[in-house]
């Protein structure tokens, strides 16, 4: 029940006048929750604005009418301010509440109110007294974290305890991911629990222990240099512990040089190029991936990013490569080419009158044409030498663009040649090679914690092979990775154009192993082979091409608004790429589900995180090759942990509807991502008496036994007209029972086995459910005698609205039929839509009138009229109801689902400057 907003549970509960003093958007998610829970807020007592910017917990009480207060300070030289003190005390609060305060509050103030005051203090109490608890939660790199709510006191974090919580600190936490992950979302839940805990008379006082006790003040920049003569986790607790604020720094080449983005590495340390670091047990080596450190016990920590002294931040693969750092020393011959080249610079830029080392190619005039020209001239006077237009705008100045020169003369930029561990099997008249471990950062390598896990072929039970089980710290470094090729790799400064380009390759290439690509997904999720070829891996390749033609198509809108005379005004709305996104892929189409979430995001410039399904891994595994997509085999938290992560800016999940009320509750509470959701369905087919009864019967067969019956749009349940029930049962049986089943890989095999065991067994159980109720078994039910998971094709009639069969989806092979009157038209739509489903639906009839009567009426996100299963990629595919939201497929996917629109930007024109 409902009752102006709030559950009658909580209106009737006990109710506190309360003040809330604080600030940030933690002490305004505490604010908005205490009010939905019934409490009064009598005022907020908040900091003055910033540059003309009120804080986020002022603006939403200023704008519900609460009473905010915000002065500068509440006491001068150790004195209340009297002034400040009454104006609090007129408010009447009955207990203050402090979610994050950083103003000194007056003991007078404290002990006012009849309940007093309570604070959240984000470590386990006593431990981490003082206002850096987080960090030293890191920095001594405690095994557990979390938060305590105490009774406010005369001391500092010293008063009794009302409530604490903690949490495991994973290896790879930083102070941000803990906070986003814990702190924040469950400590408002809890300064929640405490009020109320408070108003019903409840709340403990549990006095603090001076056992174990610690308060650390906070760090400054001149006590954070890193001591690189200890254990290398201490060396990366210490650079977590001071990310991003104050920063943990050394000294390098005698400069100071602040270190982002620590984590530990395994045994394997990639090559890369030594790098002496002042007071370090052995030099560093900058990689591809980062900066490796090592420790005093000899293992090794990479560190993601550098900031040197003048604010510049680079990644530290690119230590070399920066104008800040060291520079290549050149040879006599190369000093000659390069003196060359200075030739031709000067031969482009006329305008220059000399070539300076400080020289800037585009602010001396230069276009895109210039910079195809420059290259073309070096590269014919450096035959086979690897240079790229992207080289040029990289490296914009003249001392710059030698140094990028000789690195790529000597040969040293080149990439490494991807090191691939492929699990083989000779199957199919083929030798497949099949991916197993998790791909992060350009690389396949082991999950974090070195788990792994077998992967079972359906049609026999045996192992296919091994792959890794990956961990939240895989997906740490994975989001991480797809951030960096996001914000500063070469992928999100990429023209649209040259995208398309390189997912028309990849259709290419998908097209050119499309019988090994069949074969993989056969033995890997059960489907027959034929199917396999045509849909799940056909279709995934249209897909790819499709949208791979949207990249240079996204456009924006100008807007024709009032002008504000006597200026001219230009208002216009841009699209761009969200950021890193994160996609979750079921088992029943690895491949094809991968490639209707995955080409759009790419399509439009986003980075991708992919997590499969734990029981099918290889096709996806398979076709990651990329940088920008991260690949990451499921493990016991990575969906969470990719639901939960603040980097990821969108996820897409198709899935069962509890798991995806989850995922939507944790994207809301982390950083309010988009989501798409496709979950479950219970479609229904309705075939009228003057149906084509012989398309009826092989499109109804076809709704409901394609690929099995794992097919998230099968017909569950059908509904046929009375007057030719029982002669449509009989067809559809005798057509049951020509169907062979068998061997995936038999090209004349129409049934396989289901995708796991576990699957199968539920099948089973649900068969016996429908039995129990009363349901007729006419065919199938149980498992077929033979190795691997095959289930009967399976036909139920008599079903009644209110069994069991008639509302759950089975997602098996499992006809579903119940008859209706005839010409109830209007009665069969009532049962049809009587579910909280709606992803399909279907009719048969030869009357146009009512077919569109009936397509119009049923809920549902596609209707089939006198087919089945018909989709294309141009064509979008969702659902309404608890089958989820959001589309797959088609312009609106491409243009409403995986882009940002940037609002408007409002432009005041004064002069209008016209180049020839």
């Amino acid at each position: 029940w409902q009752w102006r907003g709030k559950s009658i549970n909580n209106y009737y509960q006990n109710k506190l006048r309360l003040a809330l003093i604080g600030q940030s958007l933690f002490g305004q998610e505490v604010y908005t929750n205490l009010r939905k829970q019934g409490h009064r807020v009598v005022g907020v007592f908040t900091v003055p604005d910033r540059d003309g910017k009120a804080d986020p917990l002022a603006v939403v009480a200023e704008k519900d009418g609460t009473p905010v207060f915000k002065f500068p300070r509440w006491r001068v030289k150790g004195k209340p301010i009297t002034e400040v003190v009454e104006a609090y005390k007129a408010v009447g609060a009955e207990l203050n509440v402090m979610p994050f305060c950083s103003q000194f509050i007056p003991m007078n103030v404290i002990d006012h109110p009849a309940h007093g005051s309570i604070i959240y203090h984000p470590s386990i109490l006593p431990l981490h007294r003082g206002a850096s608890a987080i960090n030293w939660t890191l920095i001594n790199g405690d095994k557990k974290a979390g938060f305590s709510i105490f009774w406010a006191d005369d001391g500092l974090d010293t008063g009794p305890i009302l409530l604490q919580r903690e949490c495991p600190v994973e290896p790879n936490d930083t102070v941000d991911s803990l906070y986003n992950r814990f702190l924040f979302p469950e400590g408002i839940k809890a300064m929640v629990e405490s009020v109320q805990l408070i108003a019903d008379g409840k709340a403990p006082r549990v006095p603090q222990t001076e056992e174990g006790a610690s308060y650390e003040g906070i760090q400054k920049k001149s006590n954070s240099k890193v001591n690189l003569a200890q254990p290398a986790e201490a060396i990366h607790n210490w650079i977590r512990g001071h990310d991003k604020v104050p920063g943990a720094w050394a000294v390098i080449d005698g400069r100071t040089v602040t270190l982002y983005g620590s984590s530990m590495l395994g045994e394997s340390v990639p090559a890369g190029q030594p790098l002496e670091i002042e007071g370090a047990s052995q030099p560093g080596v900058v990689t591809k991936n980062g900066l490796v450190l090592y420790g005093s016990d000899s293992k090794a920590l990479m560190v993601k990013n550098l900031q040197f002294e003048d604010g510049k931040m680079i990644p530290a693969a690119k230590y070399f490569y920066s104008g800040d750092t060291a520079r290549v020393e050149l040879t006599d011959d190369e000093r000659k080419i390069a003196e060359e080249i200075r030739g031709i610079w000067k031969g482009i830029l006329s305008n220059v009158a000399a070539i300076e080392e400080t020289t800037d190619f585009f602010k001396s005039g230069a276009a895109s044409m210039d910079v195809v020209r420059l290259v073309e001239e070096i590269k014919q006077r450096c035959v086979g030498l690897q240079l790229q237009n992207e080289d040029v705008y990289m490296a914009t100045t003249f001392q710059d663009f030698i140094q990028t020169f000789v690195r790529r003369l000597r040969g040293e930029d080149q990439e490494e040649e991807m090191v691939i561990d492929y699990a083989t099997k000779d199957v199919n008249n083929m030798t497949v090679k099949m991916p197993w471990q998790c791909f992060i950062n350009g690389k396949f390598e082991d999950a974090e914690n070195g788990k792994t896990a077998n992967t079972i072929n359906p049609a026999d039970g045996s192992v296919i092979c091994k792959v890794a089980y990956a961990s939240v710290g895989d997906v740490d470094r994975a989001v991480a990775a797809a951030k960096e090729a996001f914000e500063v790799g070469p992928w999100g400064r990429m023209n649209p154009r040259d995208r398309g380009t390189l997912l028309y390759k990849l259709a290419d290439l998908m097209e050119e192993h499309q019988e090994e690509l069949a074969t993989i997904e056969s033995i890997d999720s059960g489907a027959v082979y034929t199917l396999a070829l045509k849909t799940h891996v056909g279709m995934s390749i249209q897909t790819f091409r499709y949208f791979a033609g949207w990249c240079d198509k996204i456009q924006g809108k100008t807007i024709p608004i009032n002008q504000a005379r006597p200026n001219r005004n230009l208002t216009f709305t841009k699209k761009e790429p969200l950021g890193v996104c994160a996609i979750i892929i079921p088992w029943n189409y690895p491949l094809m589900m991968l490639a209707w979430k995955s080409a759009a995001c790419l399509a439009a410039g986003n980075t991708l995180v992919l997590k499969p399904a734990q029981v099918r891994t290889h096709t996806p595994a398979y076709i990651t090759t990329d940088s920008v997509v991260d690949f990451i085999p499921a493990g016991g938290m990575v969906g969470q942990r990719l639901s939960d992560h603040p980097d990821i800016r969108k996820l897409g999940f198709t899935g069962s509807t509890p798991i995806g009320k989850q995922i939507m509750k944790s994207c809301a509470l982390s950083n309010l991502k988009k989501v798409s959701l496709e979950l479950g369905g219970k479609s229904p087919l309705i075939i009228f008496s003057d149906c084509d009864m012989d398309k009826a019967v092989r499109m109804g067969m076809s709704s409901v036994f394609f690929n099995k019956g794992e097919n998230c749009i099968a017909a569950g349940r059908l509904f046929v007209e009375e007057s030719i029930h029982d002669e449509y049962i009989r067809r559809v049986l005798e057509e049951i029972k020509k169907m062979k089943v068998g061997d995936p890989l038999d090209r004349s095999t129409d049934h396989g086995p289901q995708n796991h065991k576990a699957h199968m067994d539920k099948l089973v159980e649900y068969c016996e459910v429908g039995v129990k109720e009363g349901a007729t078994l006419v065919y199938g039910g149980k498992q077929v005698d033979r190795p691997g998971f095959f289930m009967e094709p399976t036909l139920f009639t008599d079903v009644e609205d209110h069994m069991f069969i008639a509302k759950e989806e089975s997602f098996g092979p499992i006809m579903v039929v119940s008859k209706f009157k005839d010409g109830d038209i209007d009665g069969v739509l009532n049962r049809a839509n009587d579910t909280e489903f709606g992803l399909a639906s279907g009719v048969f009839t030869r009357d146009i009138n009512k077919a569109m009567y009936v397509s119009e009426k049923l809920d549902a996100g596609t209707v089939f009229v006198n087919t089945y299963n018909k989709t294309d990629v141009a064509s979008p595919f969702g659902g309404f109801k608890q089958s989820g939201f959001g589309k797959d497929l088609g312009e609106g996917f491409m243009l409403d689902t995986v882009i940002l629109e940037c609002g408007s930007y409002l432009m005041l024109i004064f002069l209008l400057v016209c180049h020839k």
